[in-house]
């Protein structure tokens, strides 16, 4: 079994699927736009080559460099785990006959216009939405729908550049800063859901969910990106398996079934609310900040290596212990500037350190992050305990607890 992979150097935790795919005894070979030697030799050694391109994003230089490859052994698949790279990957894939995911099946999990229209007309229920490539768009689709709402990037991934709007002074905020008054734009806007919001992930092999989770975020994401007084976190659950989750793992069945998805990662955000369950969006990929490694730590698993196996050889072997739920808090540094202390630091350890799976503190002197850089962008912590209900009460005492000085 050959397997390209796209990016294998980053994020950082993308080499954690290079490896799986060595542990499971497929050939790797590495497509990414840095040189061979910043490769580590940790991770050449799971490679069994490596080709640079200008650029992840040039779709003709992807399909030359992997007919090169091709030329030389045969290409059984070739996979892609970041947003950003997917359809350019989808492309060469279809274009040189590589199985995996097809370029509209890509497509409808990028394009959030394209997504909620085709989902709709399968019943599943969307908000609505519409393309806005002007100002006098977004005020039509405000006229029709009301306040509050929402615009994002068609293609965009998780949080970024995603605003609520309020009112009709945001809004004209919102066409100034987005440059819709001056020059078409490729965005969406939608109605804003009201409700509870968190995420359902999934690992298919060939259409069928052999794992999955369910999590939750504290505060919704658009609160969590608007204020440095919270620390926000987000918990994967080990009570999957409740009755409660019954209407929401069907819900995201219906979802996979409507888009025809047969052995892939998928990462579907949804809101629950007075209007019931809505459907957010789509990814056909593993979550972003690292949250399979939470998976792995909650289930006492590799999913990276399930992920493996399923793409290579069709099998899925893990079985999830649920003996953890598990979460990742972000700390805010109190001010723009440069990190000056962390304070609480040594009572947390006392008090929770048994909890801690991993903890990550930037070097005092390190410039600050943007409040909506992401939940990455900041100190952070793994955070892991056998009862939810339990580990909701660390993740507050831990935000009460670490304050993050910056001046």
């Amino acid at each position: 079994m050959h397997v390209i992979f796209i990016a294998p150097d980053f994020p950082a935790n993308q080499r954690q699927f290079v490896r799986a795919l060595h542990a499971v005894g497929a050939t790797v070979t590495g497509i990414g736009d840095v040189p061979p030697e910043r490769i580590d030799g940790q991770l050449r050694g799971w490679l069994s080559g490596y080709e640079q391109v200008r650029s992840l994003g040039d779709e003709q230089a992807l399909l030359e460099t992997v007919r090169r490859v091709q030329a030389r052994k045969w290409v059984d698949r070739l996979e892609c785990t970041v947003e950003a790279h997917m359809l350019s990957t989808a492309k060469v894939r279809e274009t040189l006959q590589i199985p995996g995911l097809s370029y509209k099946q890509v497509l409808l999990c990028r394009d959030k216009l394209l997504m909620k229209q085709f989902l709709r007309e399968k019943g599943i229920a969307c908000g609505k939405n519409t393309a806005v490539d002007s100002a006098d768009d977004a005020r039509r689709f405000c006229e029709e729908v009301g306040y509050p709402v929402i615009l994002k990037p068609r293609d965009g991934a998780g949080a970024h550049d995603t605003t609520r709007i309020d009112n009709r002074q945001q809004l004209e905020d919102t066409i100034r800063r987005f440059g819709l008054d001056k020059a078409r734009r490729f965005v969406t806007m939608e109605e804003f859901y009201s409700g509870h919001e968190g995420f359902y992930d999934t690992m298919t092999v060939n259409g069928k969910v052999v794992f999955e989770a369910v999590s939750h975020y504290y505060p919704n994401v658009l609160d969590a990106m608007r204020t440095r007084e919270l620390s926000p976190y987000v918990i994967t659950t080990n009570r999957v398996e409740s009755p409660g989750y019954n209407e929401l793992k069907d819900f995201g069945l219906r979802v996979i079934k409507a888009l025809e998805l047969t052995t892939t990662p998928t990462h579907m955000e949804w809101f629950f609310g007075n209007r019931g369950l809505w459907f957010g969006e789509i990814g056909a990929r593993p979550p972003g900040v690292r949250f399979w490694d939470l998976y792995c730590i909650s289930n006492e698993m590799d999913l990276y290596k399930e992920w493996a196996r399923g793409i290579c050889w069709g099998a899925y072997e893990g079985r999830p212990t649920r003996h953890y739920s598990a979460a990742l808090i972000s700390l805010r540094p109190d001010r723009d500037g440069r990190i000056r202390a962390y304070e609480g630091l040594d009572e947390v350890q006392r008090r929770v350190g048994n909890c801690l799976a991993e903890v990550h503190l930037p070097p005092v002197g390190s410039p600050t992050a943007e409040v909506g850089a992401g939940y990455m962008a900041h100190a952070w912590m793994h955070v892991k305990h056998p009862d939810y209900d339990e580990l909701k009460n660390i993740l507050d005492y831990i935000g009460r607890t670490v304050k993050v000085r910056a001046g």
